[in-house]
C-alpha cells in the first residue's frame, strides 16, 4: 500500500518515537539507528525504515514519483530483482534504496563515460596544429563532474564501510530479529540476519568499488590525454621556431651578401660598370656566397639541436676491472701462503 500524509515535524517525531534532531540530516550520506528505526539518507534521499514501512519524506521536489510508484512498490513486495526478497521487510528497503542510489551513480557515469571519450578522440588527434577551445571547456566541464562523482563513490563507501567495520552497528539493523520473536527463532535456527546485513552491505559496496575504478581509469585517461595535448602542442610549436630560425638565417645570409649590391649601387663612377658581364657576375657571387652561408647555418643548427649520444664505455676497460681485481685476489692469496709456511717453519 502506498500513500501520501502531510504532518508537522512534531507530530512525525512523536509518532516515530524519535528526537528533532535524528531529522536533521546532517551528512550527505548517513545510514543510522534509532529507537529500533533506520534513518538513511543518500544525498537528497531521505527515509525512515521501520519493521512495518518505508517513510519517504519531502519527495516531490526530487522528481522521485516515477521510482515511488512504479519500481519501488514491486521491489518490496518481491516482485522486483531484489536478493532479500525472503528476508524481512527492512532488508528489502534498504536494498531498494542501495540499489537506487547505484543506479544513479552508475548512470552518471554511463553518462560521462562517452562524452569524455569523445571530446579526448577530438583533441588527441596529431593533425591538428590548434586545440579547440570549445573541446577543452567540455572537458574541463565533464572534468568536474567526474570529481564529483569520485567524491560521491568516496562517502558512499566511508558510509557503508563504517558499518561494516562495527558488529552491534549490523545487528542494530536488523529490527525484525528484535522486535518478532518468531523471526529471532527463526536467526537462531538457523538463518544468521547480521550474516545476511553484511553480505548485502558488502555487495554494494564492491559495486561502488567497480564504479570507482572505472572512474579512475577515466580520471588516468584525462591526465595521459593532456600529456599527449602538450607534447603535440610542444612538437608544433618546436617545428615553427625552427622555421622561424631558418628564414632568420636565409635573411642574414641575404644581406651579408646584399652588401655587395649596395656597394655597386651607389652611383659611383669605376670601370666595373662598364663591362657588360660584371652585373651577372656580382649578382652570381652574391646568390652564391648568400647560399653558402645559409647551409653552413642550417648545418651548425642541426649539430646542436639533435639529443646528445649516451657515453661509451670501452670494452677494454670493462674487461681490465675483473682482471685486476683477481690477480690482486690472488697475490694476497699467495702472500698468506708464504706467511703460513714461514710460520710453520718457525715453530718446530
Amino acid at each position: 500500500n502506498i500513500f501520501m500524509i502531510e504532518k508537522k515535524k512534531t507530530e512525525l517525531y512523536q509518532e516515530l518515537g524519535l528526537q528533532a534532531r535524528d531529522l536533521r540530516f546532517q551528512h550527505l550520506m548517513s545510514i543510522a539507528t534509532r529507537n529500533n528505526r533506520i534513518i538513511m539518507r543518500m544525498e537528497f534521499l531521505k527515509a525512515v525504515i521501520t519493521p512495518e514501512f518505508l517513510l519517504i519524506l519531502d519527495y516531490r521536489n526530487l522528481n522521485l514519483e516515477h521510482w515511488l510508484f512504479n519500481e519501488l512498490a514491486s521491489q518490496l513486495a518481491g516482485e522486483g530483482q531484489l536478493v532479500t526478497y525472503s528476508l524481512p521487510f527492512e532488508f528489502r528497503a534498504i536494498e531498494a534504496i542501495l540499489q537506487y542510489r547505484i543506479s544513479k551513480l552508475q548512470g552518471r557515469l554511463n553518462t560521462l563515460q562517452p562524452q569524455i571519450l569523445e571530446t579526448l578522440e577530438a583533441l588527441v588527434d596529431p593533425k591538428l596544429l590548434s586545440v579547440d577551445r570549445s573541446k577543452l571547456h567540455i572537458l574541463l566541464q565533464n572534468g568536474k563532474s567526474l570529481s564529483e562523482l569520485e567524491t560521491d563513490l568516496k562517502v558512499f563507501k566511508e558510509t557503508i564501510l563504517e558499518i561494516l567495520d562495527e558488529e552491534e552497528l549490523i545487528e542494530e539493523l536488523c529490527l525484525s530479529k528484535w522486535t518478532d520473536p518468531q523471526v529471532f527463532e527463526e536467526s537462531t535456527s538457523g538463518i544468521d540476519h547480521a550474516e545476511e546485513m553484511e553480505l548485502l552491505l558488502e555487495n554494494y559496496y564492491r559495486q561502488a568499488e567497480d564504479l570507482a575504478n572505472e572512474a579512475r581509469e577515466l580520471r588516468v585517461l584525462i591526465d595521459d590525454s593532456e600529456s599527449i595535448i602538450f607534447i603535440n602542442l610542444d612538437s608544433h610549436r618546436n617545428v615553427m621556431m625552427r622555421l622561424n630560425l631558418q628564414l632568420t638565417m636565409g635573411t642574414f645570409s641575404l644581406s651579408l651578401f646584399g652588401l655587395i649590391g649596395v656597394a655597386f649601387g651607389m652611383n659611383l663612377e669605376s670601370s666595373l660598370e662598364e663591362d657588360p658581364r660584371i652585373f651577372w657576375l656580382v649578382t652570381g657571387i652574391m646568390f652564391l656566397g648568400s647560399g653558402l652561408i645559409w647551409r653552413r647555418l642550417l648545418s651548425f643548427l642541426g649539430r646542436h639541436l639533435e639529443p646528445p649520444l649516451p657515453p661509451h664505455v670501452p670494452a677494454v676497460l670493462k674487461k681490465s676491472q675483473p682482471a685486476a681485481g683477481r690477480v690482486e685476489i690472488k697475490n694476497n692469496l699467495k702472500a698468506e701462503t708464504f706467511g703460513l709456511s714461514r710460520s710453520t717453519l718457525t715453530n718446530p
